[in-house]
């Protein structure tokens, strides 16, 4: 809901521009009153709700009409809160900002219109409406079929993080019951498994937040960066602390085997300048 904000407030001009003259250019309200505003909403498939007020109390006289229902509960609420920050133009037509609507639960903003001591609320589905305009791209049965995809994987990772926290915690205790007892070793492979599903579970929860719980919709998002850098920093840890547990054994083993750690070691120190030019150009790019 962040991106579809940044969107509208980018294009806020043209879109208000195109609520008012399309609502002004509707005509009265009040002749399509008896038909519950039928035409009203095949005119605009992001309106969500129409009510009436006293335009001198600002007590509702109407029902709240929906697309498909209406209510007789809100009849006699005092709407005069909506007005606090409109500024009505020539054509006795205003555009409230952004709300969460107590009636739908969804994020919309509030067409006024004065008319004949009446004064007439349209509630627009914001999501929708950028939708209409062309400002963002979301296929509903696509968008559900790719968020059903990436809740199972996410899930399936988290459960797999998991069973790798299980095995670290079982390695160390098994290695200290029942093989060698405390060791560099039998400590620094639950670190490394621990680190391993850290990782994961990190990963797991950033394709649920970015991609279940708040789809991203953004086409300029640099979040995947983010994302790409956070899993490469914990993996270059897991790799640096196996890398000093390699150290340690073969000091004690070994030392003519210290080349290898070397050659780990070089090739940790490579992804770590990697991953830093990575971050130095993807933040100048942004």
């Amino acid at each position: 809901m962040q991106e579809f904000m940044s969107t509208y407030k980018e294009n806020i001009l043209d879109i208000e521009n195109f609520l008012i003259e399309t609502v002004f250019n509707l005509g009265s309200l009040e002749d399509r009153e008896a038909d519950e505003f039928k035409k009203v909403f095949k005119v605009f498939p992001s309106l969500e709700l129409i009510y009436a007020c006293n335009e001198e109390t600002m007590l509702q006289t109407s029902q709240n009409i929906y697309r498909n229902k209406t209510s007789q509960t809100p009849i006699g609420r005092n709407r005069e809160y909506l007005l606090n920050k409109m500024e009505f133009d020539e054509s006795n037509i205003a555009i409230s900002h952004p709300y969460i609507s107590s009636a739908t639960g969804e994020t919309c903003i509030t067409v006024a219109k004065k008319e004949n001591g009446k004064m007439y609320f349209l509630d627009f589905n914001i999501s929708i409406l950028l939708q209409r305009l062309g400002l963002i791209e979301v296929h509903q049965g696509f968008n559900f079929v790719s968020k059903s995809f990436y809740f199972l994987t996410a899930n399936i990772m988290m459960v797999l993080a998991l069973f790798t926290i299980g095995y670290s915690v079982y390695e160390f205790i098994s290695s200290l019951l029942f093989k060698d007892g405390l060791s560099i070793e039998a400590i620094f492979k639950p670190v490394i498994a621990l680190t391993l599903g850290l990782a994961i579970f990190d990963l797991a929860k950033t394709v649920l937040a970015q991609e279940v719980v708040f789809k991203s919709y953004s086409k300029n998002s640099n979040e995947e960066y983010r994302v790409l850098t956070k899993f490469s920093i914990t993996i270059i840890i897991a790799l640096l602390i196996e890398s000093l547990m390699v150290v340690f054994k073969i000091a004690i083993d070994d030392y003519s085997h210290m080349i290898h750690a070397f050659y780990l070691i070089g090739g940790v120190s490579i992804l770590i300048v990697a991953l830093g030019l990575f971050i130095y150009f993807t933040k100048k790019k942004v």
